[in-house]
């Protein structure tokens, strides 16, 4: 009888053992699947990407952007930081790639006065037929007014900080998102070199990418420049 009876037990728990098995494989699905199965820009999206990052004063508080601009270097992104008073010409540059066929995706970032820089830049470039996908704003010192837009513009800012709230002009068109981080131990100096800022940065670029099959808002040549060039030199809180 205990050969029979242990033989029934054996068969008893072959069900269980199934249970387990299916257990354990959904576990390893769950586990492998961000990384397998999360979608990343194709190489022709990325080829054709090119993303500035602009510095504040003196271009020694800002060194956050050089390692945004190095992981995105990793991911084949190619990029150009810069300081911030070079705007205009780094506009002329894109708009002539742009042309060429060699961009077809631009993104902007900028830091303090890099980034109060950010909306002079994208009226420059909308006055040049440029379309421009994303600009990402850290912690801009100036009231910054947006008279014409990016498909999509961020301005990440310290609300109880030197930072500002960007504000949208009439008519303006592009989706503005302002997004405080006060109380998350953050300062001027620090918000680009924050990690989870980081991060987000990056992820938002990412998906900037992915999106860049479709089609951009067409740019008004001749469009009205922003009136704030002057405070993109003033001095500035950095």
């Amino acid at each position: 009888m205990r050969p029979n009876g242990r033989h029934t037990a054996g068969a008893s728990q072959l069900p269980a053992l199934r249970v387990w098995a299916i257990c354990l494989l959904l576990l390893s699905v769950v586990a492998i699947s961000p990384t397998t199965a999360r979608a990343a820009p194709s190489q022709a999206q990325v080829a054709t990407t090119h993303v500035y990052l602009l510095r504040g004063v003196l271009n020694i508080f800002s060194l956050g952007l050089d390692t945004i601009g190095s992981r995105l270097q990793a991911q084949g992104i190619p990029v150009t930081v810069a300081n911030f008073v070079s705007w205009s010409s780094l506009a002329d540059e894109a708009a002539t790639a742009y042309r060429a066929g060699r961009i077809k995706t631009i993104i902007l970032v900028g830091h303090s006065s890099g980034a109060t820089a950010l909306p002079d830049m994208i009226a420059k470039l909308n006055q040049l037929g440029v379309p421009v996908k994303l600009a990402i704003g850290l912690d801009s010192v100036f009231k910054t007014k947006l008279s014409t837009g990016a498909e999509r513009y961020i301005n990440i800012y310290i609300g109880d900080g030197p930072g500002e709230p960007v504000r949208a002009a009439a008519g303006l068109r592009g989706k503005l998102d302002n997004v405080d981080v006060r109380g998350t131990g953050v300062g001027h100096i620090s918000i680009d070199k924050n990690e989870a800022i980081q991060r987000r940065v990056i992820a938002e670029i990412d998906a900037a990418i992915m999106r860049s099959r479709a089609p951009a808002p067409v740019a008004e040549p001749g469009a009205p420049r922003s009136a704030r060039a002057a405070a993109a030199t003033a001095p500035a809180r950095n």
